[in-house]
């Protein structure tokens, strides 16, 4: 019998490793815009782990720019080693000359550290840094991301116009972490000009009680990464976890986020990669995912 569990789990280990470069692309339409208006197509990536030497998953993420988005919104978790701000850049050149916007999450400023996976069963990892903390270079991260015109959305709100809609943006630090403050919304975001406006919130980590705030301060589309999805899912079921107090049937997917009688779509992106220390996935493949915005 304990030759048959050890066979089985290192079956599912295997498995794990292979599912974890079978990159997929969710694709989704949402009625949001206001009536009248042209398409949008927003590509949101969350998660991406990079680590050097990740050839496969570097290939597909400079493909992604053959989908021609007409924005593209990043939420966070970068990064997985200390030298993957340059290579990541580089696979994410193609997609760099797209407007695109961008918070970050725990994994852009400290490295993954090795711990038992089991303890994600049991509970949110860490929301704190770690004594032995591993700083990434954030700020280089961020500078790239920056000079190729991606705004900065942690803690701060911008209005971004395209195909004739305002495009008002509110997003966070890494709740996970703590870091979130509240930038309200930009100035004129109350829709009372000639131009329509779209309220969107970006996190990374998506904690109801930021869930709350943006619902009640009026957004009408929140965009977050973080579960992974669940990472270690169970065929049939779902995820067992989501990494925070999000509960595991929303942990990957379009669902609408309820609070004070407000409804708000609520995409959560299952992610594209995994820390480097558990660098498996099971019916759980890693995703971007293209919103088509819609007129109402």
């Amino acid at each position: 019998m304990a030759g048959m569990g050890l066979s089985a789990g290192l079956a599912a280990a295997a498995y794990g490793w292979w599912e974890k470069d079978q990159f997929t692309l969710r694709e989704e339409t949402l009625r949001v815009l206001p009536a009248g208006s042209r398409p949008l197509r927003v590509l949101h990536l969350s998660d991406i782990h990079f680590v050097p030497g990740q050839a496969a998953k570097a290939r597909w993420l400079a493909g992604l720019a053959d989908l021609e988005p007409d924005l593209v919104v990043n939420t966070g978790d970068n990064l997985s080693h200390t030298g993957a701000v340059p290579p990541l850049l580089t696979a994410l050149r193609p997609l760099l000359r797209f407007p695109g916007v961008f918070v970050p999450g725990s994994n852009d400023y400290y490295a993954p550290t090795l711990r038992n996976p089991a303890s994600y069963l049991v509970g949110p990892s860490s929301r704190t840094p770690l004594p032995r903390k591993i700083a990434l270079d954030w700020p280089a991260l961020f500078a790239g991301f920056g000079e190729a015109g991606w705004i900065n959305l942690t803690n701060r709100s911008q209005s971004v116009p395209l195909n004739g809609v305002r495009l008002d943006f509110s997003g966070v630090d890494d709740p996970h972490l703590g870091r979130e403050r509240y930038a309200e919304w930009p100035r004129g975001a109350s829709g009372h000009d000639e131009k329509p406006h779209l309220k969107v919130a970006v996190i990374h980590a998506p904690y109801q009680r930021v869930l709350d705030h943006f619902a009640d301060a009026g957004a009408q589309l929140i965009l977050a990464g973080h579960t992974h999805g669940g990472q270690l899912c169970i065929p049939g079921y779902g995820a067992l976890v989501s990494n925070c107090d999000l509960p595991t049937w929303r942990a990957k997917g379009l669902t609408d986020w309820e609070n004070s009688g407000r409804t708000v779509p609520l995409n959560v992106s299952g992610g594209i990669g995994t820390s480097r220390f558990a660098p498996v996935r099971i019916a759980c493949r890693p995703e971007a995912v293209l919103l088509t915005l819609l007129g109402a």
